[in-house]
């Protein structure tokens, strides 16, 4: 069991840190408030959104962000603030630049079948993000990386996207069914077995491209690159293991987040991945006092009303929480209390990671 730090200890020890939970938790605005508080401690950090949503870019006042790290802000201890959302298939380009020849990258760029498995195809978006996870890390410009990625099951297939996305493009299966049109070109496809054509054919529905022959010709210009997509993903999968990594998960007090959070840290703990902390978001934590049960006063009676309804409230998330993540392998559970308002600028980003920092 690996013993309970702080926040700050966290983000400033740690080079990656990856949030992750169930949709509309806050797991965005944590990310963005983890990183502001990292760069107002004196570090460079990149906060990377693998969620096509907006909210990252929302949460810092600003308009939009791309597929570039962009500078938010600097601080007066000396840090900056990057931000940027992953576009998987400028992403995607740029790694396949940066591994073969220009003729044959063109060559890719222009097939069908690409452009359908570098936009829609499953495993890709998180293979990417791992791969932009690498190229952050790469390049020695930032000294703290926070990875914010969808909500929780995507989450997973950020951790398996790549195997899998990589067992397709090298599946047995596929390359049999298509070594006749992979040695005979586009033209082999008229003399292609019945039966083959056939599971072709459905493949070509589940995949979405138009013409068998596209695939075909992607497989034979991208022949010979699948070990560089195999390195690269082991790669960032040690990136994930080491020491230097801390994964975050955001949940809230009910009762199908705290199963995603569950769920979530299970798996973490299965694949020997290093869990940091536990944000428990729009809680409601309200401290035992000894107070009168009645008053004389109007105004009183209805504050002691409105003190019990909360404390109530707030002993059945405690409650919860503890039946549902009693089992924590030593990590902190971090308290942020309902706030009932949308953070949309460095302000409200920096109230949310004091509450963090200082919740015991």
């Amino acid at each position: 069991m690996s013993r309970i730090r702080t926040l700050d200890q966290i983000i400033d020890d740690e080079h990656i840190v990856v949030c992750t939970g169930a949709g509309g938790v806050g797991k965005t605005t944590t990310s963005a408030a983890i990183a502001l508080r990292a760069a107002e401690r004196g570090r460079r950090v990149a906060v990377c959104t693998i969620d096509p949503a907006k909210r990252l870019a929302q949460a810092m006042g600003l308009e939009q962000l791309d597929n570039a790290p962009r500078l938010v802000t600097q601080t007066a201890a000396g840090g900056e603030l990057h931000a940027l959302m992953l576009d998987m298939k400028r992403t995607f380009d740029d790694m396949i630049l940066e591994i073969t020849t220009p003729e044959r990258a063109q060559r890719i760029f222009r097939n069908p079948f690409y452009e359908q498995i570098s936009g829609t195809f499953a495993g890709t978006q998180e293979y990417m993000a791992m791969e932009k996870l690498f190229e952050l890390h790469d390049s020695g410009r930032f000294e703290l990386i926070v990875v914010d990625t969808p909500p929780t099951r995507s989450a997973l297939d950020f951790l398996d996207g790549p195997k899998r996305l990589g067992d397709f493009l090298e599946g047995r299966l596929l390359r049999m069914l298509l070594l006749p049109a992979m040695r005979a070109g586009r033209r082999g496809l008229s003399v292609v077995n019945f039966g083959t054509r056939i599971a072709l054919k459905a493949m070509t529905k589940i995949t979405g491209a138009t013409l068998l022959g596209d695939v075909a010709d992607f497989l034979s210009e991208f022949d010979g690159m699948f070990d560089e997509f195999r390195q690269r993903a082991q790669r960032v999968r040690g990136l994930l293991e080491s020491r230097h990594t801390r994964f975050v998960v955001v949940t809230a007090p009910t009762t199908s987040s705290l199963r995603e959070a569950r769920f979530f840290i299970d798996r973490l703990a299965a694949d020997k991945m290093p869990l940091g902390g536990i944000v428990l978001n729009r809680a409601h934590p309200v401290p035992a006092l000894d107070v009168p049960s009645t008053a004389s006063d109007p105004i009183a009676r209805e504050a002691l009303r409105r003190f019990a309804e909360l404390r109530d409230l707030s002993d059945r998330e405690e409650a919860l929480v503890a039946r549902m993540l009693t089992d924590r392998a030593g990590a902190p559970m971090w308290r942020v209390p309902d706030l009932n308002e949308a953070v949309t600028d460095l302000d409200g980003l920096r109230r949310i990671a004091d509450l963090i920092a200082t919740s015991a």
